[in-house]
């Protein structure tokens, strides 16, 4: 543990300067969804139609949204996004709500996944809708939205990259919609679940100037160019090779298995529900829910073997 090791005085200001650093880039990306509402305020930018399908998933990413703070989800869609389908708070039911679909394919609008695409038995493992009799699978959903979307976006791991719905063994042969599309311009926010300021800045962004900078794997850069393991409050504890033994302790958690140093996220930036609220600052490590290769990947979760 290394009993006699003190962070030194100038690590200490080190933190305090990354600290004022994650305080800046917060309030960036929350004014980027600002902006952007204030634009359709002022008549710069339109409402932009919007379709949110939820597929096979756990709907985290929905409850995340919902927790959104300043601003919030109502604010949102009244006042930025015309969400004219979106299951879990829409207000139609049944084929009504399937016919918005119909009728928004007829505008430009933006196509928002969260959820894997199951493709066994020919999509039959998710269904959104039974319309004219006929039951409509999110395979034939994901395709014919997304033919003239102008721009789609994946929302959670799961919708990314496979996530926790393709882990192994993958019953349902679900993949991510990149992947089911074949396409490679989809927007990536990944994240289990993502936080809702990043998806609603990427929103922003998108309405006041189109599509954001994306790094190598479509993840928009503003809120995944940097690991959590550089933005991270013990990361002076790190540098000075002071880990923590057991949960609780205050010192890096790198060798009880933390992810931070492999995965790209703002977690220690943005935070949850206005608090505190992540794992690290919740005692607990990061499990690399924003990568590509989770869960299968980053299993197991805690690892004690680095002690």
């Amino acid at each position: 543990m290394g009993k006699n090791k003190n962070v030194s005085s100038k690590e200490s200001k080190k933190c305090e300067r990354n600290c004022e650093s994650q305080i800046d880039k917060k309030e960036k990306a929350i004014k980027i969804a600002m902006r952007a509402i204030d634009d359709v305020k002022l008549g710069k930018n339109e409402k932009i139609n919007a379709i949110w399908l939820e597929i096979s998933g756990c709907f985290g990413q929905v409850i995340s949204l919902l927790d959104a703070e300043d601003p919030d989800v109502i604010y949102l869609l009244r006042k930025f996004v015309n969400m004219t389908f979106f299951g879990s708070i829409s207000g139609d039911e049944g084929e009504v709500a399937y016919e918005n679909i119909l009728e928004t394919l007829n505008t430009d609008y933006i196509f928002i996944v969260s959820g894997a695409v199951p493709l066994k038995d020919n999509g039959l493992y998710t269904t959104i809708a039974t319309y004219k009799g006929q039951k409509i699978t999110a395979m034939e959903a994901v395709q014919t939205i997304a033919k003239n979307a102008k721009h789609i976006i994946s929302v959670g791991t799961c919708s990314c990259f496979g996530g926790p719905t393709a882990a192994s063994p993958n019953l349902s042969d679900a993949v991510s919609v990149s992947q089911f599309l074949g396409r490679d311009d989809v927007i990536k926010i990944p994240g289990c679940p993502a936080n809702p300021v990043w998806i609603m800045g990427t929103l922003g962004y998108i309405a006041s100037y189109g599509a954001p900078q994306l790094d190598t794997e479509g993840r928009p850069t503003a809120y995944y160019g940097d690991l959590i393991h550089d933005n991270c409050p013990r990361r002076r504890f790190f540098d000075a090779g002071i880990f923590a033994k057991k949960f609780g302790e205050k010192e890096c958690m790198f060798k009880l298995g933390c992810r931070g140093p492999r995965t790209y996220a703002y977690c220690p930036v943005s935070r949850w529900n206005g608090t505190d609220n992540w794992p690290i600052g919740d005692n607990t490590n990061c499990i690399g829910c924003a990568g590509s290769e989770f869960p299968d990947g980053t299993s197991p979760f805690v690892d004690y073997g680095g002690l």
